[in-house]
């Protein structure tokens, strides 16, 4: 008789490989053609909702595999919440207007050699442009598997998106936040335009180290005391910015020390600059830095006066204890300037040159030769002009900023530009901004924790925010000034009249309408009397105003402000957690967001970051054609994503193999169940299956716990150690003799495969947030047992493993499985056996707690176990003080299911031979 006809084996046609990146794209289309996420609404009406707010990329380029790991983990946190059962909301967003866009077009205008076109036209092909890489990036996100409101994504060019970009900052002038100064700002002049702290990289710099000599004037020796030369001596590193000095800063608590040489310095530094052999003489007077205050230096460049001045900010790290302050050209010259009421002088151009100022005020000698030459190339004549006067000069490397997008070199200039001001009163608020927003984040939840530590020292120590750009693309400071008194006018009609008009035209109107358009009916101001003001608002104004545009408008079905979640890289912490923090808390004196969580950057497998140059850039198309996006779905939740991430084809290929284990353990699980139709009672499961169950519903509870915390890698660890050892390692083999062998109906198998059912469905919920893919291929091939109502992943809600009863004591089991594990190796080693099946143990078999004797055979996989066995010893293992002898099996081999326990080698055993008949 062929036995093989009569057993029960594993029937499925789910594929063994995915095929995926054949396959995926076929069920994606299908997904958005059917519009999951709609579905995902209606399947979750009426339940808790949970909301991310997209941060938006920049509409500008493919995507990348930094823009993979961003978009795969909030589809995974989405998802995850959407499968606990939750409303979800997430409404995708672009940012569309700054500068990357503006220069990708104006260099297609120069490589053809063309001008540039007037600005509504320029305008509009930013927009185009724009519109283009949207697309191109959308359909990138979407073979990413990411589900989210794609039909209605948020576009911060769209026209109704702008009017409540310009509304927002309308409420910002109402709570009395908005100023116009005249203050230094980092200004790039490779593309002449201000910059907020957010555009601002540090990168290394070479630059000069120079000690110059400020001779006092003749009342200032007077009023000291001093006969001959005397001077103070300064440190700077940017010789360009001396024409520009008004004053030398002292720190007020320090002494202050005249050498025999003539050069005054901090009295702490004395010994250093000898050192360095920038003086030469002994201390012979010391001097109080009160005594100092307020008296007059000469600028050996061009003879102006230099105030001597009292400032916190001088330390006693470096220099000479006497910092050069040119209050047009940095933060603290300029604090310190206000103070003292010292002239802000700027004869710097849009373009990092000398204007005709140095002429106008005589700051250089034969100032007409530095008219137009850039600031950087002036620094050497200047260094020859000093003369004596230089003390010393050399060269060093330090980290400077530079542009976020040129990659050159910034300036500090003083110009007229528009500020939110963090330490004035909120209107009709006894808190700053900047005390408000401080306020605001102790009550949001922070993964990793450590990041509040990041974002609060830079709220509390920031600057105000220059959010104005002398730039074309972008959404204008559309106010009116009156033209006599430069007043600026906050007419609320007038504001209001500009916003609608914003909403069906775009804010091209404030360039195409002329003013007397721009006016509402009725105006009490005449059009020849305003101009407009021309400055453009700053691309991190667009993106930190997106929880009132998106969130509040009720233009979008984006969920709840303030949002559940904000996730984005640990650089925003300077960028959008804060500008988005600091607008939401001016005008709802709230964070915009209840929870923060930041992930690192990816790099490559040395840790370092990707470069073209290096070629160990890893493009995420390129991995979805290799692999599959699941795969790099699976690398993002095995990732330490609050650190810095490493990808390359190695550990692509290690997280490849992870996911192979675990779709063919899904495999295995589906096969085995094809021909179950009911699931037993709790009563009904026997030991090994109270032990499975009670052991998944306690590591899919940690599991959980890890999933609520956002920590995937923990929970997958855990998933993967219990599919490795307890699931495939134990279970899945140890059943097979009942699933394979045992009658159809019968009430072991039954109870086998109700456990499998419930760990299938289970671990389906669980894995179904990042492969979802596989989860509803899975659906596709499961049997009805599992499937029941289900037509698709998203109709999965997550539910725990019932109680089935307690189990026993698996440590003595564990240890013992392990032991014998190691004398069989050395059996089949020696050739002795070639299977477990033809062994039999024998020893005190109490300690193991498992009481039915052929559940205890099949948790080794041997034909018998007894308290003692009358035949040849071949090994033995210890456990828990216990010995246990190893044998040969003494019956025949069943020709049916192959255990020892048969008559004769042509019988089947009792047990197959009940099943047969």
């Amino acid at each position: 008789m062929d036995y093989k006809d009569t057993l029960l084996l594993p029937k499925t046609k789910f594929p063994m490989r995915g095929n995926l990146p054949n396959n995926e794209p076929k069920r994606y289309k299908a997904w958005f053609d059917a519009n999951v996420y709609e579905q995902m609404k209606k399947n979750r009406e009426g339940k808790e909702s949970f909301t991310l707010h997209d941060g938006p990329p920049y509409a500008n380029g493919d995507i990348h595999i930094g823009h993979a790991l961003n978009k795969i983990l909030k589809d995974i946190i989405l998802k995850y919440n959407y499968f606990q059962g939750k409303a979800v909301r997430m409404t995708p967003g672009w940012d569309c207007h700054g500068l990357p866009i503006e220069q990708k077009v104006e260099d297609s205008f120069r490589k053809k050699k063309k001008e540039l076109p007037p600005t509504a036209k320029f305008r509009e092909i930013c927009r185009i442009t724009a519109k283009e890489a949207i697309e191109n990036q959308k359909k990138g996100f979407k073979s990413l598997g990411v589900i989210a409101d794609w039909d209605n994504p948020y576009i911060t060019m769209d026209y109704k998106f702008e009017a409540n970009i310009y509304r927002t900052l309308c409420q910002i002038a109402k709570k009395g936040l908005l100023v116009e100064r005249h203050k230094p700002i980092f200004w790039s002049w490779a593309a002449r335009t201000a910059l907020a702290d957010a555009e601002v990289e540090y990168e290394d710099k070479e630059d000069y180290s120079i000690y110059v000599h400020f001779e006092l004037s003749d009342k200032a020796k007077e009023s000291l005391d001093i006969k001959g030369k005397a001077g103070v001596v300064i440190w700077t590193t940017t010789p360009w910015t001396l024409p520009s000095n008004t004053g030398i800063a002292i720190n007020p608590e320090e002494m202050y020390v005249l050498s025999e040489d003539g050069h005054i310095v901090a009295e702490a530094r004395y010994e250093a600059m000898v050192e360095e052999g920038v003086l030469s003489g002994h201390a012979i007077r010391k001097i109080s830095a009160t005594e100092l205050e307020n008296l007059l230096c000469i600028n050996p460049l061009n003879g102006r006066s230099s105030t001597i001045v009292l400032g916190e900010h001088v330390l006693m790290d470096g220099g000479t204890g006497c910092v050069h302050t040119a209050p047009g050209h940095g933060e603290d010259d300029y604090r310190v300037g206000l103070k003292y009421n010292l002239d802000v002088i700027m004869p710097v151009d849009e373009r990092g040159c000398y204007d005709e100022s140095v002429v106008g005020l005589n700051l250089l000698p034969n100032p007409e030769e530095f008219v137009g030459i850039h600031i950087f190339k002036a620094n050497e004549p200047i260094l020859e002009l000093l003369g004596d006067n230089l003390l010393k000069v050399s060269k060093f490397t330090h980290s400077y900023p530079h542009c976020w997008r040129t990659k050159k070199p910034l300036i500090y200039r003083a110009t007229n530009q528009w500020f939110i001001a963090v330490d004035e009163k909120i209107k009709d608020s006894d808190k700053t901004l900047r005390e408000s927003a401080l306020d605001n984040i102790e009550d949001v939840k922070f993964y990793p924790a450590t990041s509040k530590n990041r974002l609060k020292p830079m709220l509390e120590g920031r600057p105000d925010w220059c959010i104005s750009r002398q730039r074309s693309w972008g959404v204008p400071i559309a106010f009116f000034r009156i033209k006599s008194t430069k007043e600026v006018i906050f007419d609320d009609d007038i504001l209001e009249h500009i916003a609608n008009i914003f909403e069906t035209k775009g804010s091209d109107a404030w360039y195409d309408m002329s003013i007397e358009e721009m006016l509402p009916e009725g105006c009490k101001y005449s059009a020849s009397e305003l101009e407009k003001i021309e400055d453009i608002l700053d691309v991190w104004f667009d993106s930190g105003s997106t929880w009132n545009a998106v969130l509040k408008s009720g233009v979008y079905d984006a969920g709840e402000y303030p949002s559940s979640l904000y996730l984005e890289g640990s650089d925003q912490h300077r960028g959008w957690f804060q500008t988005s923090l600091l607008l939401s808390s001016a005008i709802e004196n709230k964070s915009p967001y209840k929870t923060l969580i930041t992930h690192g950057f990816t790099v490559d497998a040395k840790g370092e970051k990707m470069s073209k140059s290096k070629g160990n850039v890893v493009a995420p198309d390129k991995v979805v054609k290799q692999y599959g996006s699941e795969i790099l779905r699976l690398w993002v939740a095995l990732s330490d994503y609050q650190n810095d991430l490493k990808i390359s084809d190695n550990i692509l290929k290690q997280t490849a193999e992870q996911y192979r284990k675990l779709r063919n353990t899904f495999r295995f699980l589906i096969a085995n169940v094809n021909d179950l139709e009911e699931i037993v009672s709790p009563s009904e499961y026997g030991e090994l299956e109270r032990w499975i169950l009670n052991r998944a519903k306690e590591l899919f509870s940690s599991i959980e716990e890890s999933f609520d915390d956002y920590d995937f890698l923990r929970g997958f660890a855990i998933l993967n150690n219990f599919v490795t050892n307890e699931l495939s390692g134990i279970y899945m083999d140890i059943t097979k003799d009942r699933l394979y062998c045992d009658a159809k109906e019968s009430a072991t198998r039954k109870s086998t495969q109700s456990a499998m059912v419930l760990i299938t469905k289970a671990m389906m919920e669980l894995v179904a947030p990042v492969l979802t893919y596989t989860v509803d291929e899975v659906i596709d091939y499961a049997p009805d047992i599992i499937k029941k109502d289900i037509d698709s992943v998203f109709d999965l809600v997550y539910k725990e493993l019932p109680e089935v009863g307690e189990s026993f004591d698996d440590k003595n089991l564990i240890e013992a499985r392990a032991k014998f594990s190691e004398v069989v190796d050395r059996l089949k080693k020696d050739k002795i056996i070639k299977s477990t099946l033809e062994l039999e143990i024998a020893g005190d078999i109490d300690i193991f707690g498992i009481k039915k004797s052929k559940n205890l055979e099949d948790w080794f996989i041997v034909s018998a176990i007894n308290p003692s066995i009358d035949s040849e010893e071949l090994d033995s293992f210890e456990v828990d003080g216990k010995r246990f002898t190893v044998h040969k099996a003494q019956k025949a081999k069943c020709p049916r299911c192959w255990r020892y326990t048969s008559s004769s080698e042509e019988e089947a055993c009792d047990r197959c031979a009940e099943v047969v008949a």
